[in-house]
């Protein structure tokens, strides 16, 4: 007898319908396959499935069974079939009798015992069930929270094969869960460092007001223990709150590599992600043979933090060239190419020498320029603010706590925002995403300001994409201003944003 069951399949972070086909032969010797592109956690579920339904009471077919994961063109793995294939073998047998099943979406491990365990991506099970207009998903319990944030679908938490056998001969009730108030969540105090708490720095906090406000990359230069870092942390707590699909975007990501924290619905504050610079350029990117998001796409939404930049190896910071540019990885393979999200911004540090000083004669500045030589002359025309963070001299240090605070940096940016979406006329499309033809609209220039940006291109020699930087910054720092018009000063402030640019 054959059985179908409606389940799902990750390919990167988008779910993919996957149909679970339990064949129980009359004749041949009893033997269990699997076919269908599964792994070895795919192949080994047999025997969990086999001893759940034996444990949970019920019996196990001793027949030739033979167990299709549809479409066979893309490679399963994980344990998220226990339960469809549990589910397959009763209804071929005729343990469970009612047609309830195909309209519902079934994932979950199964123990021994029959109990369910968490998979990893169940927000986009619940999402793929919400995209085919199906009546529900049926999921482990520590899962339901998590399904629940998508909305308008039914969740069914179940904490056992026997429960969810129960539920489908309508012998026991599942109560579907209720729907998570995302907005509520997201409106959560944000926990970061006060820029106020940050002594003396004011340009430097000017700058990462602008870069914030615009989501421009920033690259922040100083000497060892001027605040370099701390700064970086600091700006989590400037930008504005995730709206509830830039949310569902990155748990949508944690969720596929299990990285939600247990017991919380979905993420509710913007991802910092901070790799240490001995990461390689899988880790940054993302790859492997089956194909996971990297840092880059893990900060989608958030900040990006590399310490110490030219550290990390070459190779590794050019793999981040397509992901500023683009807002998103492709991992290609020989079969197939998965692409990942990562619309991040850049938040970089170094100091101007290996040991962390500033140069003070002729040696350390052929030292610092070999040290800088390390950040690639692309590289750094995609990091739209070079901004030099000085040493602070012991007058502002021993200050009390009175310099720019948090609070006024995030209603500032809040407001400049603001601007770009009335802009734009729907969501939010940040100054540093504009096309060069959408600047001509919107960063219109008069002749003074164009006469500007022109002797700045030919002293400093700057790229046409540097040209571009400029004029996106202006417009940013005309927004934080409240001027509908970029003016001169707009534009000279964004040109001693070019730091590197003038020191090449």
């Amino acid at each position: 007898m054959l059985a179908q069951v409606h389940s799902f399949v990750l390919q990167g972070i988008d779910p993919v319908a996957c149909e679970v086909e339990v064949d129980i032969a009359d004749k041949g010797l009893p033997k269990t396959t699997i076919v269908g592109l599964p792994d070895t956690a795919v192949k080994e579920s047999i025997e969990r499935v086999r001893s759940a339904i034996t444990n949970s009471g019920f019996p196990f077919p001793m027949s030739r069974l033979l167990v299709n994961l549809a479409p066979a063109d893309i490679r399963k793995e994980g344990p998220i079939f226990d339960l469809p294939i549990a589910i397959g073998l009763l209804l071929a047998t005729n343990v469970i009798q009612s047609q309830t099943h195909k309209r519902l979406l079934f994932a979950g491990e199964l123990a021994l015992d029959g109990r369910l365990r968490p998979i990893n991506g169940v927000i986009n099970l619940a999402l793929l069930a919400k995209q085919l207009k199906l009546d529900g998903v049926v999921v482990p319990m520590d899962n339901a929270s998590e399904a629940a944030a998508v909305g308008d679908i039914n969740v069914y938490p179940a904490d056992s094969l026997s429960s969810v056998i129960g539920f489908l001969n309508e012998t026991h009730e599942l109560e579907p869960h209720c729907e998570i108030d995302v907005e509520r969540l997201l409106i959560e105090e944000q926990t970061a460092i006060d820029f106020a708490d940050i002594k003396g720095q004011e340009a430097a906090k000017r700058a990462m007001l602008v870069a914030a406000a615009g989501a421009h990359n920033i690259l922040m230069i100083g000497p060892a223990g001027s605040g370099k870092t701390m700064m970086a942390r600091a700006m989590a707590g400037v930008l504005p709150p995730l709206s509830r699909d830039e949310a569902l975007d990155v748990t949508r990501i944690y969720s596929s590599v299990g990285l939600v924290p247990k017991g919380q619905p979905i993420l509710t504050q913007r991802p910092v992600r901070s790799p240490h610079h001995t990461a390689s350029s899988v880790a940054m990117i993302g790859g492997g043979t089956i194909p996971r998001p990297g840092e880059v796409s893990l900060a989608h939404h958030g900040i990006l933090f590399l310490d110490e930049t030219p550290e990390f190896p070459r190779q590794v910071l050019e793999t981040l060239r397509q992901p500023l540019e683009d807002g998103k990885v492709t991992i290609a393979r020989s079969h197939s190419s998965i692409a990942f999200p990562s619309r991040f911004m850049l938040v970089a540090a170094m100091n101007p020498t290996p040991k962390g000083d500033k140069p003070t004669d002729d040696v350390s500045q052929r030292e610092m320029d070999r040290y800088l030589a390390k950040l690639s002359g692309p590289l750094i025309d995609r990091i739209d603010i070079h901004v030099e963070v000085p040493p602070v001299p012991f007058t502002q240090l021993s200050n009390q706590r009175d310099g720019t605070d948090s609070k006024s940096m995030r209603n500032t940016i809040v407001n400049a925002r603001q601007k770009q979406i009335k802009r734009n006329g729907g969501p939010l499309k940040p100054n540093s995403t504009l096309s060069g033809r959408e600047l001509n609209t919107i960063a219109a220039m008069d002749g003074p300001t164009t006469e500007l940006i022109r002797q700045a291109m030919n002293e400093l020699n700057l790229s046409a994409r540097a040209y571009d930087k400029i004029r996106r910054v202006s417009r940013t720092i005309a927004d934080v201003e409240g001027s509908e018009e970029i003016t001169i000063q707009h534009v000279a402030e964004a040109i001693q944003y070019r730091l590197l640019d003038r020191a090449r």
